[in-house]
């Protein structure tokens, strides 16, 4: 037969197909992606991505949560709120870029742990492995010499191994043993954990809702939509959860501090007296603190702030009481000068706006400008900027009450003008400029804002935070390991015990389990032995 030529090798390399690689098609691209999705590599970096973009949710107010906050910082931050407010920066957990992340996560988690749970299922029922022949090459080979036949040994291994929470399964003269599953399911039930987690807190908790209100002392607020200040419902809230009860506060104290260093005030406590009156039970009085909420039905009231509210009565031109209610006035400083508006539509012959400033304990500042020395009513004084004119409350659009606009309004006292502004303490009253009427000082009485709370979620978020604590410390702390006995006679009739194991995963002390196993199981048979 002829040899082949160079040249013939040349011809045939050249002449041969190119190698095709197989198109997946639309089910396997679909397979493809869905493995990339499920994989443990991906959930983690779903898990990371998910709490990068919690970051955001921390560093700017949320609407949800800070609505003030959120037209605070429109107010400061012109240029930079468009841009942020373009990237939902200010709605995060309910954006859509963070619930894409939110629902992959939800679904790589459960595409993991649906096949690793029918595989541990099949594990769990499956035996022992075979004992290998050659066990001197695994992991705590000992070997000792015993009288006692070889079945009453294996018998006594069995027993022991059993104690120890181990597997057995009898292959000829040798035992295999094995034990950790408990490894895996720690494992398991830490995923399926996170994924009812996920689950609770953004399925769940969209049933709940977190309101604010402002109660005065002695006044009441009962628990209806449109008695809130300000109200965040969640995704599938219905009016009908709203608990029907009313909360009453009764008093409001503070105690208050010197700090030695600047001689400031420094509020050591404060407690807010209220009662609770669900429909069809007694009332139950409470006290109510910055770190010690109250519970009322399914609902938890914590006190964010407090200040003054002034009871402010207004008489009209013509006489008439046009304006009594107290008013709450908004801290600006520690001292708690506060700033409060007062809107009176029905004065006659115009409508009024009142602008005040309260100080608690009313003293000279810099430049002769009057400032509270103490938040405590020590010399508590009210001053008003009266202003005429359309208050702007027939248009339809939402007015603040903490706000006035004096667009379409004239100013008749404080400011620029003639007239002072008007100073007040409790008790007393001043005539309005240009018989517009009396204003009167009445009561000083104290306010409370309360956050209040339904979150369906809490304790199904106990309830897997449990679970994830402990599924994560039986798969980091319960070794999985292997044991096999191994028991020969030998010609001369004493039997030969060997002892080995095999971890699955890091196990650093499976050489001093199998020597220890070894030292108990001598000892057993040992007593076997006639003296």
């Amino acid at each position: 037969m002829e040899p082949l030529r160079p040249s013939d090798h040349v011809d045939s390399v050249q002449t041969a197909e190119p190698i095709t690689q197989p198109k997946l098609g639309f089910v396997g691209y679909v397979r493809f992606f869905w493995r990339q999705l499920t994989s443990m590599r991906t959930a983690l970096m779903l898990l990371l991505l998910l709490a990068l973009g919690a970051i955001p949710g921390s560093l700017v107010p949320q609407r949800s949560s800070d609505p003030n906050g959120v037209v605070q910082y429109k107010t400061d931050h012109p240029d930079l709120f468009p841009v942020l407010d373009w990237f939902q920066l200010f709605d995060v957990y309910s954006s859509a870029w963070f619930s894409a992340i939110y629902l992959l996560l939800f679904i790589s988690l459960v595409g993991c742990i649906i096949p690793r749970t029918k595989h541990h299922w099949q594990a769990l029922k499956a035996r022992p492995p075979k004992t290998p022949v050659r066990l001197q090459r695994l992991a705590g080979y000992t070997e000792n010499h015993t009288t006692v036949d070889p079945e009453t040994a294996l018998d006594d291994a069995r027993t022991l191994l059993r104690k120890q929470r181990y597997r057995v399964e009898r292959y000829g003269t040798s035992l295999s043993a094995e034990r950790g599953y408990l490894r895996e399911t720690g494992n398991l039930v830490f995923h399926a954990a996170m994924v009812g987690l996920l689950f609770a807190v953004g399925i769940v908790s969209g049933f709940g809702y977190n309101g604010q209100k402002v109660i005065v002392e002695g006044q009441s607020f009962t628990n209806v939509l449109a008695n809130y200040d300000s109200f965040n419902p969640g995704r599938f809230f219905s009016e009908s959860e709203l608990v029907p009860y009313s909360l009453t506060l009764d008093s409001f104290t503070a105690e208050y501090g010197i700090d030695n260093t600047t001689g400031a005030a420094v509020p050591l406590d404060y407690a807010a007296s209220v009662t609770a009156t669900i429909r069809g039970e007694e009332p139950q009085e409470s006290v109510v603190k910055v770190n010690e909420p109250m519970s009322v039905g399914n609902n938890v009231a914590y006190l964010l702030g407090n200040g003054y509210a002034p009871i402010i009565t207004v008489y009209d031109g013509n006489g008439n009481v046009a304006f009594s209610q107290a008013v709450p006035f908004l801290p600006q400083d520690g001292n708690l000068t506060s700033v409060g508006v007062v809107k009176v539509p029905d004065a006659l012959p115009e409508q009024l706006g009142l602008v005040g400033f309260f100080y608690p304990w009313a003293a000279d500042g810099h430049g002769g400008a009057l400032a509270s020395a103490h938040p405590e009513p020590g010399n508590p004084l009210l001053t008003l900027n009266v202003f005429t004119g359309d208050l702007g409350l027939d248009s339809g659009v939402p007015k603040s009450v903490y706000e006035l606009n004096t667009d379409d309004m004239t100013q008749v006292a404080g400011g620029e003008t003639d007239v002072a502004a008007l100073e007040l303490a409790p008790g007393e009253s001043v005539d309005l400029p240009n018989g517009l009427g009396k204003v009167e000082f009445t009561e000083l009485r104290r306010f409370v804002s309360l956050d209040i709370h339904d979150d369906p979620s809490q304790a199904w978020v106990l309830v897997f935070a449990i679970l994830i604590l402990a599924g994560l410390g039986a798969a980091l702390f319960v070794p999985r390991r292997r044991l096999w006995v191994k028991a020969t006679q030998g010609a001369d009739g004493a039997t030969r015990l060997e002892y080995a194991g095999l971890a699955r995963g890091e196990d650093p002390t499976l050489d001093a389990a199998v020597d220890d196993f070894a030292r108990q199981h001598t000892e057993i048979l040992k007593r076997r032995m006639p003296s």
